[in-house]
């Protein structure tokens, strides 16, 4: 086990919040549709619409909301078309970043990104730039409420995790692209709901911001995940208890 940054924790607790605005009912939405549409409406049969709909239920959504969304997805229902892009860069302090966005004009959001980026310290990279400092990986996000690290530890490493880290209010779960859905479902049979799942670029090591720059970093990495076509936004930053303490007391 080891620890790392507390960014998983602050971006499952921005969630909370974009739920309240019904914005993460649309980023599923999307996620739905593009899974559908690239791998087939068979969640048996394509894992990545498995995931997609499983974070669906765990927002409470409507089981006809994500039926219409697979359906357009697959075709079935006309709907607009999206197009999934990647965007590399990188943020104050020369922190790594990877934009996933979903969009129906690419010309578009290439240009807003760009200049989001560059408001707040950024700048767009070529793509492999910055890509190489990520893994793909499964991560599962679990309220210490929930459970303790042994009884974490026992679920987790059975069913296939590689690594469980201590993230201050939550366990973070690592696992292998194809050990997640093993994982996450040993967590749910023991009674042990994950707050968040989902598989994820996660960062082969971090960069410590504090003062000026780690504020940057964070108005930086919130500009783009309220940007209506961004899905998600990682990045190799750590911050200190400091940085939490301010931040928590600004949201």
């Amino acid at each position: 086990m080891s620890g790392h940054s507390k960014w998983a924790t602050i971006k499952h607790k921005k969630a909370a919040t974009d739920a309240k605005r019904g914005r993460i009912f649309t980023k599923v939405i999307r996620e739905i549709t593009i899974a559908a549409r690239v791998g087939g409406g068979d969640p048996d049969s394509n894992p990545r619409l498995r995931t997609a709909i499983a974070a669906a239920k765990n927002e409470n959504m409507p089981n006809e909301n994500i039926e219409r969304a697979v359906q357009r997805g697959t075709g079935q229902l006309e709907g607009e078309q999206y197009e999934e892009v990647n965007f590399e860069g990188y943020g104050p302090g020369g922190v790594g970043m990877i934009v996933q966005v979903v969009t129906t004009n690419r010309n578009r959001v290439v240009s807003e990104i760009r200049h989001l980026m560059s408001r707040h310290g950024g700048n767009l990279a070529e793509t492999g730039a910055v890509g190489w400092m990520f893994s793909r990986k499964g991560q599962i996000v679990v309220s210490k409420e929930r459970a303790s690290e042994d009884k974490m530890l026992s679920i987790v490493l059975d069913a296939g995790a590689e690594d469980l880290r201590d993230d201050g209010s939550a366990w973070e779960v690592l696992t292998p692209p194809d050990a997640f859905d093993d994982v996450r479902e040993a967590l749910i049979k023991a009674g042990v709901k994950p707050e968040s799942a989902e598989i994820a670029w996660v960062p082969q090591n971090y960069i410590k911001l504090t003062g000026p720059a780690a504020q940057q970093m964070l108005k930086l990495v919130e500009a783009l995940e309220e940007h209506d076509d961004v899905q998600h936004v990682f990045a190799n930053f750590d911050i200190d208890e400091k940085e939490m303490a301010v931040m928590a007391g600004q949201s």
